[in-house]
């Protein structure tokens, strides 16, 4: 099974998050999820964004990236919001990577000085009306990416798959678990 390496959102390592990780592993996928933020967790997204500006961007997204180093090269990066930007940075430009799933925000590739590598899959999450995402750098990822999907939900929430925020939509949520379930299966499918 897919082992995956999950970043969380601006909120911290939120019981939401680590609820998400555990339905994957009791889908039999092996699940680290780092901590960011050192302990930190906040009720409002504006604070926890303020807390990310005030450590650095890069600085957050450098942390994210050296957490990688002690796992296996072959794994799936996954990201809420904030955590995408360590995820996709390892999908685009570390060595193996089998897949990438992004959730609420995508970043344009050129970021990170390279394409899109051509063997790893891509599933991004979002919602048509959400104010956090860049739908330009979302569409932009998704038409280069081949073979990408890209699944946007009604409404405006942001990170509605985390049940410890107040935009959680259950409804959505389950949709998101289950496209994510089977976006692991097509890749445990192939590299078996």
């Amino acid at each position: 099974m897919a082992q995956i390496l999950l970043f969380h959102h601006a909120h911290g390592l939120t019981s939401g998050v680590l609820g998400f990780a555990d339905e994957l592993r009791t889908n039999g996928h092996p699940v680290t999820t780092p901590d960011l933020f050192d302990g930190k967790t906040f009720s409002e997204l504006d604070e926890g964004v303020a807390y990310a500006e005030s450590v650095g961007f890069e600085a957050l997204m450098d942390r994210g990236v050296a957490m990688a180093d002690d796992l296996p090269r072959s794994i799936v990066y996954a990201g809420f919001s904030l955590g995408v930007m360590p995820a996709q940075k390892l999908a685009q430009t570390r060595d193996g990577a089998l897949g990438a799933l992004l959730y609420h925000e995508a970043l344009p590739t050129a970021m990170f000085g390279r394409g899109w590598p051509d063997d790893v899959a891509l599933q991004v999450h979002v919602s048509e009306d959400d104010p956090w995402a860049d739908h330009e750098a979302i569409e932009d990822v998704h038409r280069q990416v081949t073979g990408s999907e890209l699944y946007r939900y009604p409404g405006g929430a942001h990170l509605f798959a985390d049940p410890t925020t107040p935009e959680y939509e259950r409804g959505a949520a389950d949709t998101l678990m289950d496209r994510t379930l089977a976006f692991l299966a097509r890749i445990d499918e192939r590299h078996t």
